[in-house]
């Protein structure tokens, strides 16, 4: 099937754009928001794909595992789009944990597989991450801190879903007197 030739393919490309773009310091957090669903081209959360999950998750946790970076996979709307972290980056950013068991009815296919493939695997409500990236409209814009930028990737579609990327910048705050 191409589709699954060309997933891990466009993703690292997409990532490494945002990457270049959001010059992310290690420990960083990154969020990812996935649907499987929609790569497929179905509805969100109508056809959750355990095969799918890991031609995008694993991918992007391996280079950012490489850069030092901490990922969040954010869970569906029935978990309330919790998210997955290594329990080091709950430490390091002070985040409280709730518990859940992520699987593909509740939580989706992209968190069922970080639960699996992550060291330390915590679940926490909410996080503030320096980037994202979404594929399949899933939201992430409660997980990012303020100022989201839009960062451009290089296709707009991750199979027939949606892809969006940010990153995001310190407020400006002053005035007309004020240098930035």
């Amino acid at each position: 099937m191409k589709l699954k030739e060309e997933l891990p393919k466009k993703i690292l490309n997409s990532l490494n754009t945002l990457l270049e773009q959001a010059q992310l310091l290690e420990k960083s957090i990154l969020v990812l928001g996935c649907s499987t669903s929609e790569i497929l081209g179905e509805k969100i959360g109508s056809a959750s794909s355990s095969e799918i999950a890991p031609l995008v998750l694993d991918p992007i946790k391996q280079k950012l595992e490489k850069d030092n970076i901490f990922l969040a996979v954010q869970c569906c709307e029935h978990l309330n789009r919790a998210l997955i972290v290594e329990e080091e980056c709950a430490r390091e950013y002070k985040l409280e944990i709730v518990h859940a068991i992520p699987h593909l009815k509740a939580g989706g296919a992209t968190a069922a597989r970080a639960m699996e493939i992550f060291s330390e695997p915590v679940l926490v409500e909410r996080i503030q991450a320096h980037a994202g990236i979404d594929i399949g409209d899933t939201f992430i814009g409660m997980h990012l801190k303020p100022v989201a930028v839009p960062v451009r990737p290089p296709s707009r579609n991750l199979g027939s879903a949606h892809l969006t990327m940010a990153r995001t910048r310190p407020r400006l705050i002053g005035g007309n007197r004020a240098k930035y």
